[in-house]
């Protein structure tokens, strides 16, 4: 049975002392029967509170001891967890929550005043819980609710809810059910050969998939265990991993080139004896960022690939060192994957084409919303990646370019519409266009093409300025170029590509700061 609950079952009856999360912050382990008891008095409370099976039950909140804890609890009550992204603008906000239909939200302190004002924003109440997540306990025990009786789930029960940034601007929620979450934990197993005695660093959020799945549910599958702080930070990066005794890592590239660049292992007496490897996914790794940790921290770097909608993996490189090849996230693991042209037809190996994947991991819908769902999943049970790419003689895929405008700075998928649709709100904007564009920290930076209106005026920092205040800092163009007129096509769709040849051919001329 492929469900989140038979999983820690399964580990509390097998190995009830093996300690499955560390919070460092608090200085809290949590063993697998702790797990099981926690979670079993977490659903029970959110029956008490009126919740039923496949109610949206969410948090905000950076990584931590509840943080895990609620994450699975919710999924093995037979609840549907629906994290918030924390970088989320104030709109967004509010029509996750909304489109979600969540329930209750968990949070801490310090994401009071965002969540409150995006709450009052819906039409519907939605329960705010505060907490604590360093706290060892979330509710009394089940003392008092003994009638509340947890329901049956299985595989193809709803699990887990997260939005990712679409192309039309809105985020879109990927719907996971049990199996799909197990799936992608079995994969990441396969990929690494995981074992009991496996022990992974989470330095990324688990409002993102990677976070989640590969690095919180493959420990469940494997048996193993995860070191969890707050967040992700460079001056405790490589004393975490000797100090508990980390085998493995995963990452996004700008947290590999941050590493690179700010940290030096010599002389600090760390004990990395016991690493195995990093692993890499979200964005396309630079081979020369890529030989260049690796010769510098003498650390594998293995890269991957995955998605919000195949619960994380789909690609991996091997173990093996003389099997692996720069530049390519690997060859499928566990699932199918295909490249194929418009109609669908599988194209020879060497062409491009567009990525395909099957499996158990692949979603099971894009919540509420039909019509995209059959855009991406074929009645064969392909999904479309957006991405474009071709597979070599070996299996290996190497991404080429995507066919979806979305933009990839540092892990996180922006919607070029949702910059767009801020610099519109500026009085001086007439046309806006936002395009992704190469840089080596991030992977992809935010470059925007603007139009102004007959007889105003505005500067870039002005706009700049604008789009920190809506957007906050992460999403604020780095890059402001203004033009008499936005490339577009005969049905006056903009060509997002043109403008990206453009910053290509005529880098100097581009006004930069943010």
């Amino acid at each position: 049975m492929r469900t989140i609950r038979h999983l820690i079952d399964t580990r509390a009856e097998t190995s009830p002392e093996h300690v499955f999360l560390i919070a460092p912050e608090p200085n809290l382990t949590l063993t697998y029967r702790q797990l099981k008891a926690d979670s079993v008095t977490l659903g029970k409370n959110l029956l008490n509170l009126g919740l039923r099976k496949g109610d949206k039950v969410s948090f905000m909140m950076g990584n931590g001891y509840q943080t895990a804890e609620i994450l699975l609890g919710t999924m093995y009550s037979g609840f549907v967890a629906a994290p918030l992204n924390l970088l989320a603008q104030p709109s967004h906000l509010a029509y996750v929550l909304d489109h979600s239909d969540t329930r209750l939200v968990f949070f801490t302190a310090d994401q009071r005043e965002k969540l409150e004002v995006a709450a009052k924003k819906l039409q519907r109440h939605i329960k705010l819980i505060q907490i604590d997540s360093d706290a060892r306990t979330l509710f009394p025990s089940c003392e008092g609710i003994t009638d509340a009786e947890l329901p049956e789930i299985e595989e193809e029960d709803d699990a887990l809810l997260l939005y990712t940034s679409g192309t039309t601007g809105l985020p879109k929620g990927a719907l996971l059910s049990h199996k799909n979450i197990v799936a992608g934990g079995q994969y990441t197993v396969l990929a690494h050969e995981l074992t009991p005695e496996d022990r992974a660093l989470c330095s990324l959020p688990l409002y993102h998939i990677n976070g989640a799945v590969v690095t919180a549910v493959a420990p469940l599958v494997s048996g193993g265990s995860v070191v969890m702080p707050h967040r992700f930070r460079v001056s405790t990066f490589w004393e975490l991993i000797s100090d508990y005794g980390c085998t493995w890592f995963s990452v996004v590239p700008t947290i590999i080139s941050y590493i690179q660049s700010a940290t030096d292992i010599e002389g600090k007496n760390l004990d990395l004896s016991k690493l195995r490897f990093g692993r890499s996914a979200s964005s396309a790794l630079p081979a020369a960022l890529h030989k260049a940790f690796e010769e510098k921290f003498k650390v594998p770097i293995i890269e991957t690939m995955g998605l919000t909608e195949t619960a994380a993996p789909v690609f991996s490189n091997p173990l093996e060192a003389s099997k692996r090849k720069y530049g390519s996230p690997g060859r499928p693991v566990g699932n199918e994957a295909a490249i194929v042209d418009k109609n669908g037809k599988e194209v020879p190996r060497g062409k491009q084409g567009e990525i395909v994947v099957r499996g158990d991991n692949v979603m099971k819908c894009y919540y509420k919303d039909p019509v995209l769902t059959a855009k991406a999943l074929g009645p064969d049970g392909w999904l479309h990646t957006g991405d474009l790419g071709y597979m070599d003689e070996d299996g290996f895929v190497f991404v080429t370019g995507r066919i979806k405008e979305l933009i990839i700075k540092g892990g996180e998928n922006i919607s070029p519409k949702e910059i767009d649709e801020v610099l519109y709100q500026h009085p001086a904007v007439l046309d806006s266009a936002a395009v992704g564009i190469p840089d080596e920290r991030y992977g992809e930076e935010i470059m925007c093409c603007v139009v102004l209106k007959p007889g105003c005026t505005a500067t870039e920092e002005e706009l700049r300025s604008h789009c920190r205040e809506l957007l906050g800092s992460f999403k604020t163009p780095k890059l402001i170029k203004f033009l008499d007129d936005l490339p577009k096509g005969p049905s006056g769709k903009i060509q997002r590509i043109r403008l990206r040849e453009l910053w290509s051919s005529n880098r100097g001329t581009t006004a930069q700061g943010g």
